[in-house]
């Protein structure tokens, strides 16, 4: 990968793929916790977040405050 940035090649990974396979390498990404798999959860989640209107990033910031808290208590 000398040349390609990791978005192009994680995105282009998975251009092709229907939401069963997305869904899975999510769900296998967060079953293995494999830090390698780390940025493109990231590239997943930029994707989402950018393409997401303000009530929608509100929605998913009080989610994230949320379980911050409950893993804090």
């Amino acid at each position: 990968m000398d040349d390609i940035k990791i978005r192009d090649y994680i995105i282009n990974n998975f251009k092709d793929d229907d939401t069963e396979t997305i869904k899975k390498a999510i769900e296998e990404s967060i079953k293995e916790q494999d830090e390698v798999t780390l940025p493109g959860m990231g590239v997943f989640f930029e994707i989402i977040w950018t393409t997401s209107s303000e009530d929608e990033k509100n929605a998913i910031l009080e989610k994230l405050k949320n379980r911050f808290h409950e893993k804090t208590n």
